[in-house]
């Protein structure tokens, strides 16, 4: 058995919790006066309620109303309304602590009990005590109502548990009568009184004494005449009663502190009882044996309590709270063709979905007496020899085999035979090996699994799919290979496709939907857990949350199908479960049309559902479907504003006239002037009055009969400014001269002041003359089209979808557009113009459309990065191009590359560098332009290669670095730019065999200055720690390595010296004077020393006269004939033991894997 933890919180010490019957919600009363609302599923606090002073002891919620009620130090009862958030009424009487508080199942009642050695009924409704119990001698711990029964119990410590009879307050209440005691010392004495003379409502029926210390907890069983109670002794008591007497009937002990509460569980017999020993015991209530116990090292319990219709308990301790339930819900199950087979009380049942029929046909193993034996986990179902497959979390993981009856009664007597055995998974176990057996337990095969196995699944074919803890593999038994990988969180289910086609791969909050070879499709994010799925015949997944039912399309669209109020596990699409739950398919189906192109079924959900709502019309906005949430809206200015997105101008101009706000066609008439509908544009300035913006726009399209009767217009409105703007934008001479009369009167008054002067016009100097002066006429159109629209490509109707149906076609729209497109006699009435006849009839000519016929849209071309691409098979023009995925599949491919991270500052750069930036006006977007690199040799297409900045004359400038930071013992620099280079000569092209060759030669040298400066790095760093033989020994090793990488003539002299002087250091003799050898014309000093002495005082792992090579990782000799492996980019060697792992020296290639080339970069070269 397991405590499968569901929520758990840190807080102040919980002395109260309660669940709520229906909500995911549970309460906290803490020990510093507060009141916690939290909601376990979501694990969120939603509210905290701080009014009592003091801790809080007692609290429960009413089973029906938005109430809940409180007890605590501060002697107060207090009833809360948790959707106003407050206090609604506190209940006032009791002298001491209050210790818990309920509400009747049935009646408006309260029940409280206290530390002042009496228990309070309550009417929250009257706010009155109607009922004070008095007859225990010390603290009331508990007080309980009987779920159906007109019973009360109540534990106190006075060692003793009472059972009260409350029918005569049942009884009263059912007659409208209350009693009411507002003084708690008359209610006391008048509660004596009662007893003495047997006329109370309320009187004691049993009196339990078996506790030898004080008892914490009492409550009734919820369907059978049992009683629970726990104390201070230790002790957890079983009492059964009738009508006339009670009685004990066992006791289970194993608490080694007090026991603060214990409870029945409601659907199973179990006792759950909490201790101040830190555990929660669960017991057998039939056998009163100890099934197991859950201990927190650190947290005392104080209560406990259960859901009243989920499998939930809550306990709360020194620390907070905890929500937990002790069995998996998930019932074993399997599907074949039209049944479900099911685990159910210890029987395997089969369901038939076509007449809805149960029948059990093979019991299943039980526990044993005083034994726990946890359910099934999972069922595989063998149609073909007729075998269920049963996994269990039994004796570590086990698994049972059981073969169907060949004729079904319906009847199951005893337990069928199975076959047992251990695993961990549902098909062997797969911690060290998989076992494959056949049907008669017996083992035919054993595979030893590439990877750690934490769980097998099934597969198409002979495969098999292993869950690890990072990764899911399609692993093929037959050929023992990995097929397939894909990385995810840890697998808890698999569910494939009817057609094995897709698979959805379960972890605890996400979905990855894969192909059957494991190639990710999408992946689902959940905040809460995920708990089934199952597909659709369409290819939809639908799944379950805590709360909902939803559904995931392969392309990544999920959405909410419907919410429920309880866990459901998904078996099939046409039957959810056992029992049936409709779903509306709609929704999910609607969109994977969409996704489908499926205009058929689009235009057929549109029309014959209800398909509505504001989530489905902001999904086809954000996909780029705006012309169908069209059909969806009815709403004015949501039409208006998708019309405008999706270019429908038609409905758009419905919807502005409906609207008919000033706003609205302004925004139309930006929208119709940018698409070029000149009609529209001229309505929408008519409904707006823009006198100035339609003479503009008359003067930009060359009507001039209508600019001339703007300017009628503007005489009759006397406005001078934009009658002067229409004789401007017509030319009319006449009508500007009779505006300048008004020039005439102030030029006769200056002259009479000139001639009163007495100045001559001679004397007048400084006017600036004229000249011969040019009539100013407007500008002509370029084309004269004042009734022609712009050319607009009209769409093929892919949707298949008539537009007459549900808006205005292109037809509706003009005859619309005639009525009241033009300045007729409604137009001179919302322009506030006079009735005018000559000018009405000018003004009424109607605006014809003419449509553009026979436009063709441009195709097209081919942009220079795809030309790129195509012209060249290199990774780096690859690169230049955009195209990042076929470059690594290239250098996958060819050179063996695995990993790409240190290549991804030369991807960019590559990227950047071919093309340049130009900045055109600033309004505009800059301008990119592609860098070729031929520009003048390269005429054609096919010629184009984009520009290069790895070149082979910058290898050997960066080669220079690197010598020239080696020999100032500058050896963190001189590692940086080796490595440098050999990553940059990934990317470096050759024109002739001598530039591969050269190439060629620069990784090497790159490869074994990379490998000597990492030994002397190594040497260094050994030399700093504490002086040992190991070390010593260590250091004279590397050093000795050192001297065979294939260095410069002027590095090999100065690694020999630093060899030949630690070694002699070390008084390694014999090493010293081989490398004193190598060196003889600079140490023949050195070679007469080491000959008087030849040996080694040091183990050194060095033979200069065996040929070897260093292994790159190790730092160690790999002699000629042992095994090795290369990397299969830079050639460096390593030991077989780290084949399969990253490269050291190049830190891009997989060590000893297979590439296309035999040798480096050829493919690259393009020789």
């Amino acid at each position: 058995m397991q405590m499968l933890t569901k929520f758990e919180t840190k807080s102040s010490r919980v002395k109260g919790v309660a669940f709520h019957p229906k909500r995911p919600w549970t309460l906290a009363s803490l020990h510093n006066g507060s009141i916690q609302l939290w909601d376990y599923r979501m694990g969120t606090l939603l509210d905290r309620f701080e009014e009592h002073e003091g801790p809080v002891r007692g609290i429960s919620f009413h089973p029906t109303q938005e109430l809940f009620v409180s007890g605590g130090d501060d002697y107060k009862v207090k009833v809360w309304n948790y959707r106003t958030r407050r206090c609604i009424f506190t209940l006032q009487g009791h002298l001491d602590y209050v210790r818990t508080v309920y509400f009747h199942p049935e009646q408006p009642w309260i029940i409280s009990a206290s530390d002042d050695q009496t228990i309070r009924i309550w009417n929250w409704q009257s706010r009155q005590c109607i009922a004070v119990l008095t007859g225990h001698n010390h603290y009331v711990m508990c007080a309980q109502f009987h779920p159906t029964d007109d019973l009360v119990v109540s534990a106190c410590l006075d060692q003793t548990v009472r059972v009260w009879d409350i029918s005569g307050l049942t009884r009263k209440s059912a007659a409208g009568a209350q009693p009411m005691m507002t003084d708690p010392l008359t209610a006391q004495r008048m509660g004596a009184q009662g007893d003495f003379f047997n006329v109370t409502d309320v009187v004691v029926k049993f009196v339990l004494e078996g506790h030898t210390r004080g008892v914490n907890w009492a409550t009734f069983h919820p369907t059978m005449p049992l009683i629970l109670s726990c104390g201070d002794d230790r002790q957890v008591k079983i009492w059964r009663m009738n009508d006339s007497r009670a009685w004990e009937v066992d006791t289970c002990r194993g608490h080694y502190n007090n026991v603060n509460s214990a409870m029945f569980h409601p659907k199973r017999e179990f006792i759950l009882s909490d201790s101040e020993d830190k555990t929660i015991r669960v017991w057998d209530t039939t056998r009163r044996t100890l099934l197991q116990t859950f201990r927190r090292e650190q947290d005392r319990f104080w209560c406990l309590t259960a859901h009243p219709e989920l499998n939930l308990f809550a306990a709360g301790h020194d620390n907070g709270l905890i929500v937990f339930k002790l069995e998996r819900e998930r019932p074993a199950a399997a599907i074949h063709q039209n049944t479900l087979l099911y685990v159910k009380s210890s029987q395997i049942y089969m369901h038939n979905f076509a007449d809805s029929s149960d029948q059990p046909i093979v019991a299943i193993r039980t526990a044993p007496a005083g034994q726990y034996l946890p359910p099934p986990r999972t069922m595989s179902f063998n149609p073909s020899e007729k075998a269920i497959l049963l996994t269990s979390d039994a004796e570590g993981g086990s698994y049972e085999l059981y073969t169907l009856p060949r004729n079904l009664t319906g009847y199951v007597a005893e337990a069928g035979q199975s076959r047992r055995g251990t695993g961990t998974c549902a098909f062997g176990p797969g911690a060290q090996q998989i076992l494959i057996k056949d049907l008669s337990n017996q083992t035919t095969k054993t595979i030893q699994p590439p990877v750690a196995v934490e769980a097998i699944f099934a597969a198409p074919g002979s495969q098999l799919l292993l869950a690890t803890a990072t990764s899911v593999i399609l692993f093929d038994v037959q050929t023992r290979q990995t097929v397939a990988e894909i990385n995810t969180a840890p697998v808890k289910y698999v569910v494939w496709s009817s057609d094995m086609s897709t698979v959805a791969l379960l972890c605890k909050h996400t979905i990855t939907l894969a192909s059957k070879q494991l190639e990710q499709l999408c992946q689902v994010h959940e905040t809460i857990r995920i708990k089934s799925a199952v597909w659709d015949d369409s290819g939809v997944l639908l799944y379950t949350t805590l709360n909902h039912i939803k559904f995931a399309l392969p392309q990544g669209d999920t959405g909410i199908i419907r919410t429920i109020d309880n866990p459901v596990y998904l078996a099939r699409v046409q039957g959810g479960s056992v029992q049936t739950m409709k779903v509306d398919p709609t929704e999910y189906k609607f969109k994977l049309a969409l996704v489908h192109r499926n205009y058929e079924e689009v235009v057929s959900i549109i029309r014959n559902s209800n398909l509505v709502g504001q989530s489905i019309i902001a999904y086809l906005q954000k996909n780029g479907y705006p012309e169908i949430a069209l059909h969806f809206v009815r709403d004015d200015t949501a039409r208006f504003e998708l019309a405008l997105e999706c270019g429908n101008m038609d409905i758009a101009l419905e919807t502005a006239k409906a609207i008919d706000k000033p706003a609205y066609w302004d925004k139309f008439s930006q929208e119709a002037l940018r698409r070029g509908h000149v009609q529209m544009v001229e309505l929408a300035y008519q409904r707006t009055k823009s006198y100035d913006k339609l003479s503009f726009l008359y003067s930009i399209t060359g009507n001039i009969e209508k600019l001339a009767k703007m300017q009628k217009i503007s005489v009759m409105r006397d406005d001078p400014q934009s009658r002067l703007q229409n004789s401007l934008y017509l030319g009319d001479i006449e009508d500007r001269v009779r505006l300048s009369l008004a020039y005439l009167t102030p030029r006769r008054t200056a002259e009479s002041i000139r001639i009163a002067a007495g100045i001559e016009e001679e004397d007048i100097v400084g006017v600036p003359s004229t000249g011969q002066g040019t009539l100013l006429y407007p500008a002509t159109p370029i084309v004269p089209a004042p009734e022609l629209d712009w050319p607009q490509l009209h769409s093929s109707g892919a949707w298949g979808i008539d537009k007459d149906s549900n808006n205005l076609g292109g037809a509706a729209a003009r005859n619309a557009f005639d009525d009241e497109g033009n300045l007729a006699d409604d137009a001179e009435g919302d322009w506030g113009i006079e009735d005018d006849g000559e000018l009405d009839a000018d003004i009424a000519a109607e605006a014809t459309a003419a449509a553009a016929a026979g436009f063709v849209p441009p195709q097209p071309g081919i942009s220079e990065l795809e030309v790129w691409s195509r012209n060249s098979p290199l990774a780096v023009d690859q690169i230049a191009a955009g195209r990042f995925d076929q470059a690594m599949k290239l250098l996958r491919d060819q050179v063996g590359i695995a990993s790409f991270d240190a290549l991804k500052p030369a991807f960019l750069e590559i990227y950047s560098a071919s093309r340049s930036v130009l900045t055109t006006a600033p309004f505009a977007s800059a301008a990119r332009i592609p860098l070729r690199r031929n520009p003048t040799n390269a005429t054609e297409r096919s010629q184009f290669l984009p520009a290069q900045i790895y070149s082979l004359a910058s290898s050997l400038e960066q080669l220079q670095q690197g010598y020239r930071a080696t020999t100032g013992a500058k050896f963190e620099d001189a590692l940086a730019l080796f490595k440098r280079l050999l990553l940059s000569l990934v990317f470096v092209t050759g024109d002739s065999i001598e530039d591969a060759n050269e190439i060629k030669q620069l990784l090497q040298i790159s490869r074994e200055y990379v490998i000597g400066i990492s030994i002397e790095l190594e040497r260094a760093a050994v030399s700093k720690e504490e002086p040992t033989d190991e070390n010593a020994t260590r250091l004279v090793e590397l050093a000795a390595y050192f001297t065979h990488c294939q260095l410069r003539a002027d590095h090999e002299k100065l690694a020999l010296r630093l060899a030949m002087n630690t070694a002699y250091t070390h008084k390694c003799f014999k090493a010293a004077g081989e490398f004193a050898q190598r060196l003889w014309i600079w140490a023949r000093k050195m070679i007469t020393i080491c000959d008087r002495q030849s040996r080694d005082t040091l183990p050194v792992n060095y033979d200069a006269r065996n040929p070897f090579v260093v292994c790159a990782a190790s730092h160690t000799p790999i002699h000629k004939g042992e095994a090795a492996v290369n990397c299969p980019y830079c050639q460096a060697t390593y030991k077989p033991e780290f084949e399969g792992s990253l490269c050291r020296v190049c830190t891009i290639a997989k060590i000893g894997a297979k590439a296309r080339a035999c040798a480096p970069l050829l493919h690259l070269l393009g020789l």
